[in-house]
């Protein structure tokens, strides 16, 4: 076991995290001070505020399910498994809609995996040189009705996405608070697939990523970066390592992919 372990390789799928990292709309960021220094306490000592949803982390059950599990409820094989890591960023664009089929085309999907998805919005991350923080929390694309249901059916653990959400942006509160990009979405949608958002995106499908599927605790991590490029389409071991949050809503994570050379 330990010759295995010293020939796997690891590869960290977290975003950098400091008061730079932009939060999910409305949401707090992170403000960190020093309540002491080393001279004279004799150790460096901080204090952090932030919200749950600041960089990579994973949208626990209780999110969005009133009776749905704290972040300390889920087990360590559910978070840590195997999983595929799918590249669709070749059909991925501004406002653009992905679908199961778009998945299963380029990676095999097994029952009860775990799903990262690479749209190719992580470049338009804050610690990217394409920085830009529009495109990646207002513009990325996201999918329908029916990839949650392909969720349930295959049994998806969770699913990791390199973009602020796994909604489809105008599929949640953004559609109102980005009016100007709402209009903006309303004629490409028209244009590319011949329907607008609210025939798309019905009301009974609000947040259709989150509100039928959390309380299945088929949850999602938001804001996958750092090496994710690095694995694109291959079947790996994923673990997601929130800490132990005893009524936490939702935490902040680390995600890392496990190679076995």
């Amino acid at each position: 076991m330990l010759s295995n372990w010293r020939n796997t390789k690891m590869y960290d799928l977290t975003q950098p995290l400091s008061h730079l990292t932009p939060p999910w709309h409305t949401y707090e960021p992170l403000q960190i001070k020093f309540f002491k220094r080393l001279s004279p306490n004799g150790a460096n000592g901080q204090i952090l505020t932030h919200s749950n949803h600041v960089g990579t982390h994973l949208d626990g059950p209780l999110h969005f399910c009133t009776h749905g599990g704290d972040i300390a409820s889920l087990s360590l094989d559910y978070l840590c498994n195997e999983g595929v890591v799918v590249d669709i960023s070749d059909i991925c664009q501004d406002y653009g809609i992905f679908s199961s089929k778009d998945i299963e085309e380029r990676v095999e999907v097994k029952e009860g995996d775990i799903l990262i998805i690479h749209t190719g919005y992580v470049r338009y991350s804050w610690d990217q040189p394409e920085a830009d923080e529009l495109r990646y929390m207002v513009k990325h694309p996201g999918p329908l009705r029916e990839f949650a249901d392909w969720l349930i059916a295959k049994k998806i653990k969770w699913v990791g996405i390199d973009a602020g959400s796994l909604d489809h942006p105008m599929n949640t509160k953004i559609r109102e608070w980005q009016p100007k990009q709402a209009i903006e979405c309303e004629k490409f949608l028209k244009q590319k697939y011949g329907k607008g958002y609210a025939e798309l995106m019905p009301d009974e499908d609000y947040q259709v990523m989150h509100i039928p599927l959390f309380p299945k605790n088929i949850i999602h991590v938001e804001n996958i970066g750092g090496e994710v490029r690095q694995v694109l389409n291959r079947r790996m071991v994923i673990g997601c390592f929130p800490w132990r949050f005893v009524g936490g809503e939702s935490c902040i994570c680390r995600v890392v992919a496990f190679d076995e050379a």
